[in-house]
C-alpha cells in the first residue's frame, strides 16, 4: 500500500477496503480494552478495591488487547489464505482471556459483587478480542462451543463468588450477546475483505491475459507483414545470383528491387509497431499478383463487382490474401493459382487455390494460419484449407456480412464514445509491381 507517499487519497479502492476492515477489527479489540479501563479505574477513586489489583486488571486488559491485534491479524491472514497463525497465540490468546476474566471476578468481589452493576459490560469486554480472532481461525461451529464454554464458565464463577440467580443470568447472556455479536460482525468483514481480495486476483488475471493476448497480436501481425516480403526477398535474392552468375544486367534490376522490398517492409514493422496498420483487400490483391507473377506463377483474380465491403472484412481478407501468397511461394511447386472473391447473399467467401501440391499435404497448420482463423473468428468467419483433389490446393475464409456490420457498427460507437481516434498514419503501398521478365532458369 502506497499509504506513506500518497496518503489516503493515494491508495487504491482494494487497498482502502483492506485498511478500514482491518482498523474495524482492531478497533473492536481496543474498544473492549477501553471499556476494561473505564470499569477498574473508577474502583480505585472509591476504593473498593486495592490498587494493586486495579493496576493488575489494566496490565491485563492492555496485554490482552495486543495479543488480541496479533490473534487477529492472523485470522485474517488465514481467513484469506495466505498465513498460518502459530499455535502459540493462540494458547497466549486464551490465556490472556482467561487471566481477565478471573481478574475482573476477583475485582467485582472486592468491590462487592451484588454491588457491582457494570459486571455484565466488564465480562463481555474480556471476552471480546479472543472470540473476534479465534471465529477467523476455527470453524463456525467450534467458534460457537467455545462461546458457549465461556458463558457458562462465567455464569458458574459469578455463582460460586456469591452472585444471585440475576447477576449469573446478566453475566452468561451478556457474554454470549457480545462475543456472538462481534464475531458475526467479524466474519462478514473477513468475508466481505476475501470477496474483495478475489476481485483484485481477478483483475490481476485479467490484465495478464490482456498483455498475452496483445503479445499474441502482435506476433501475429509480425508474421502477416514480414512474411511475405522476407519469402520475397529470398526468391528474388537466389534469381538475382543466378543472373549476376550468368552475367545478366537484369540482376541488377532484381537488387533494386530486393532494396525497395525490404525499405517497404521496415515501413511497415514500423506501422504495425504504432497500431495503426490496417490490411486494405484491393492493394493486397494487387500485390500477391504481382509477387506470385514475378516468381513466374500465373496468377488469375477474380473480384465481385458489388458494393463495397465494409472495413473489417476488408481488412480480415486482406490478411488472408497476404498469408496465402506467402504460402504460395513457400510450398509445392505451384504453375498456377486463382484467386476468387465473391459475396452470396450475406456471405463473403474468397477462395485461394493452387496447384503443385501433393496429396499428403494436409495438415494441422502453421502459425499464419492460426493467425487467420483468429482474425475471422472475431467476425464469425471461419477459415478451411486443405487438398481439393488432383494436386490443388485450396484456402476458403467465409465472413458473414449482417453480423460484421452490426459487430462493427458497434465498436465504432463504443469506440467514439470512450477514446478519440488517433491521427492517421502515413499510408504505404504494399503492392509490388511486376518484375521485370528474365530468363527462365
Amino acid at each position: 500500500m502506497r499509504w506513506r507517499t500518497g496518503g489516503w487519497r493515494g491508495l487504491s479502492g482494494f487497498d482502502k477496503v483492506d485498511l478500514s476492515t482491518r482498523g474495524t477489527l482492531y478497533g473492536l479489540v481496543w474498544l473492549a480494552v477501553v471499556v476494561q479501563v473505564l470499569i477498574a479505574l473508577p474502583q480505585s477513586v472509591r476504593g473498593a478495591a486495592p490498587a494493586a489489583l486495579i493496576a493488575g486488571v489494566i496490565v491485563l486488559a492492555v496485554a490482552q488487547g495486543v495479543c488480541g491485534t496479533m490473534l487477529t491479524a492472523g485470522g485474517l491472514g488465514r481467513y484469506l489464505g495466505r498465513c498460518t497463525v502459530d499455535r502459540r497465540l493462540v494458547v497466549a490468546g486464551a490465556v490472556s482471556l482467561v487471566a481477565n476474566v478471573a481478574a475482573m471476578l476477583a475485582l467485582a468481589r472486592c468491590a462487592g459483587i451484588r454491588e457491582f452493576p457494570e459486571l455484565g459490560y466488564a465480562l463481555s469486554a474480556c471476552v471480546v478480542p479472543f472470540s473476534c480472532a479465534f471465529v477467523l481461525i476455527v470453524p463456525g461451529w467450534v467458534s460457537v462451543l467455545q462461546q458457549a464454554a465461556v458463558s457458562a464458565g462465567v455464569c458458574a464463577a459469578v455463582g460460586l463468588l456469591g452472585g444471585g440467580g440475576p447477576q449469573m443470568t446478566g453475566a452468561a447472556f451478556s457474554t454470549a450477546f457480545a462475543s456472538g455479536l462481534m464475531s458475526v460482525t467479524t466474519r462478514m468483514s473477513a468475508w466481505t475483505l476475501g470477496v474483495m481480495w478475489k476481485l483484485r486476483e481477478a483483475r490481476e488475471m485479467e490484465t495478464r491475459l490482456a498483455v498475452a493476448e496483445e503479445r499474441l497480436r502482435f506476433g501475429r501481425d509480425m508474421h502477416d507483414v514480414l512474411g511475405r516480403n522476407l519469402a520475397v526477398i529470398a526468391l528474388k535474392s537466389e534469381l538475382a545470383v543466378e543472373l549476376a552468375q550468368r552475367g545478366k544486367p537484369a540482376a541488377v534490376d532484381q537488387m533494386t528491387e530486393i532494396m525497395r522490398i525490404a525499405r517497404a517492409s521496415q515501413q511497415e514493422m514500423r506501422d504495425v509497431v504504432r497500431g495503426y496498420r490496417e490490411a486494405d483487400l484491393s492493394t493486397e490483391l494487387v500485390g500477391a499478383r504481382s509477387v506470385l507473377r514475378a516468381a513466374g506463377i500465373e496468377c488469375a483474380v477474380e473480384s465481385h463487382d458489388g458494393h463495397p465491403l465494409p472495413a473489417p472484412v476488408q481488412s480480415a481478407l486482406g490478411w488472408v490474401v497476404r498469408e496465402a501468397a506467402t504460402n504460395v511461394l513457400r510450398h509445392g511447386d505451384p504453375r498456377h493459382c486463382t484467386i476468387r472473391l465473391r459475396v452470396s447473399g450475406d456471405v463473403v467467401v474468397l477462395d485461394v487455390e493452387n496447384d503443385g501440391t501433393p496429396q499428403s499435404a494436409a495438415g494441422p497448420g502453421g502459425s499464419g494460419l492460426a493467425g487467420l482463423r483468429e482474425r475471422l473468428h472475431s467476425l464469425d468467419g471461419s477459415l478451411d484449407a486443405g487438398p481439393a483433389g488432383k494436386g490443388l490446393f485450396r484456402l476458403t475464409a467465409t465472413v458473414p456480412l449482417s453480423r460484421t456490420v452490426a459487430a462493427a457498427t458497434a465498436t465504432a460507437d463504443r469506440d467514439r464514445d470512450k477514446v478519440p481516434a488517433p491521427a492517421p498514419a502515413r499510408a504505404t503501398a504494399t503492392a509490388m509491381p511486376p518484375a521485370p521478365r528474365e530468363e527462365p532458369r
